[in-house]
């Protein structure tokens, strides 16, 4: 079966012929393992650098928005390159992939180049807005800066992750992530406190190790697509920038760009309501965002791998397989998040210890997981209608759901119980609040897409 695959790539991929359940297990569970890994080494990361202070942790927060940021573009626009390969594939047309992985590359490259000139020029304006203490300022543009000017290996690495994925090889990509993740984890103690020889770097290798996973990574995403994926095309011989090609891709991507975007715009007035209370405060919003991620990051590597699933057999009309996927990876999802909730009500102070958590982190912190993570079942069914609207191109609403939720009602909600109450522990209702907005807004889009799209193949 192997080797017909290697000889005969145009026969039907095993997105339209294998059982759904089977499918999504098979497509999912690498991507979903290469995820945890990833948000493992975010919170070895955190948890190395909070040993040096907790100011240095608080600098680490107040960068997140612009990771953020670098991570939305790339895989905002990675999520269009999938969706318009899988399509393609799913309906074998070998010039719609050729075009699509061309324009792609393309795409990501100039992405890179903008944000690695920002990095040179931007971010001590960008710190020095958020606070006047001078160890967070420093200690926050030594680890930016290094970070923005080294993401080409991010974007490079998300962009052949992508490439594998829309062929349905996702246990490839769960290699390079993995490898990268690893090796993040392995530096971050040897370049921060300087061990086997190394000078003791601080924030600074933190930020050095992380660049060297990302990279490292990317050029094993490389040498896979050369050698393991035959239908993509790495060649960008005679290439020329096709506009139907990238008008597609951006209006599938840039709706996802600008819905993982609105994080980084969410995180950074967060970071400004809690400030007025204390710089724990914010320090403990970043620690929430480490946590979070070993929840959430599943349940996104789960979305990597429906969403070419659902894509390829829209392409190839085959209503009943997309209705089946649908439904079980809602329900993971669900069940997933529902865990979450019942680890962040029992463990909230084991939890923050392990970032060496003060008293007063301590007494913010431990209301803030409890009440924040009753949202999880509710944010899980969300994320999982989203992976439809991006799959068969209404990313829009995953964008406009995501407005709404972030900027619209979380940061009004949580700007005036802060100054109505006066208590920190208050403004971490306002996420509840914002995640019922979300429900409301899904289930009305999902029924608009499911009558419009779906029903009518």
């Amino acid at each position: 079966m192997e080797n017909q695959n290697k000889t005969a790539p145009v026969q039907e991929n095993k997105m339209g012929v294998m059982p759904v359940g089977k499918l999504i297990v098979n497509m999912s569970v690498p991507m979903m393992a290469s995820m945890l890994v990833m948000a493992l080494y975010n919170v070895v990361d955190s948890m190395f650098v909070a040993r040096i202070s907790e100011n240095a942790l608080t600098a680490l927060s107040m960068a997140f928005p612009v990771q953020n940021l670098m991570v939305a573009m790339s895989a905002g626009l990675g999520v269009g390159l999938n969706a318009v390969l899988s399509r393609a594939l799913g309906a074998k047309d070998e010039q719609g992939v050729r075009r699509a992985a061309g324009n792609g590359i393309f795409m990501l490259l100039v992405c890179a180049i903008v944000f690695m000139i920002g990095g040179i020029f931007l971010v001590r304006p960008y710190f020095e807005m958020q606070t006047a203490d001078p160890e967070i300022v420093e200690s926050g543009i030594q680890y930016t800066s290094i970070v923005m000017i080294g993401s080409l290996g991010l974007f490079m690495q998300i962009l052949f992750e992508r490439l594998l994925q829309s062929t349905g090889r996702t246990v490839l990509t769960m290699y390079s992530q993995g490898l990268g993740s690893i090796i993040n984890i392995v530096l971050d103690p040897i370049m921060i406190f300087g061990l086997f020889g190394m000078p003791k770097m601080g924030v600074a290798g933190a930020a050095l190790a992380t660049v060297i996973g990302q990279w490292i990574a990317a050029g094993l995403g490389l040498w896979m697509n050369v050698k393991k994926n035959p239908e993509i095309p790495m060649s960008m011989k005679g290439f020329r920038p096709h506009m139907p090609t990238v008008k597609r891709i951006l209006g599938i991507g840039v709706p996802s760009v600008i819905m993982q975007s609105i994080g980084s715009v969410m995180t950074f007035a967060m970071n400004q309501i809690l400030i007025a209370f204390s710089s724990t405060a914010v320090a403990v919003f970043g620690v929430y965002f480490k946590l979070q991620s070993f929840i959430f990051m599943p349940i996104f590597g789960m979305n990597n791998g429906t969403v070419p699933i659902i894509a390829y057999n829209f392409g190839a009309r085959k209503p009943e397989r997309m209705r089946r996927t649908i439904k079980l990876s809602i329900t993971a999802a669900m069940v997933i998040m529902a865990a979450g909730t019942l680890i962040f009500q029992v463990f909230p102070d084991k939890l923050l210890m392990i970032f060496d958590a003060s008293d007063e982190m301590l007494r913010i912190g431990v209301p803030a997981l409890r009440i924040i993570s009753l949202s999880f079942p509710v944010a899980g069914f969300c994320i999982g209608c989203g992976s439809v609207f991006q799959a068969l191109g209404y990313s829009i609403y995953s964008m406009i759901t995501s407005l709404v939720r972030q900027l619209f009602v979380l940061i009004p909600c949580a700007f005036v119980i802060g100054k109505v109450t006066g208590n920190v522990t208050m403004v971490w209702w306002a996420f509840i609040i914002a995640e019922v907005f979300s429900l409301c807004l899904t289930v009305m889009f999902y029924r608009r897409v499911n009558k419009n799209v779906i029903s009518t193949l």
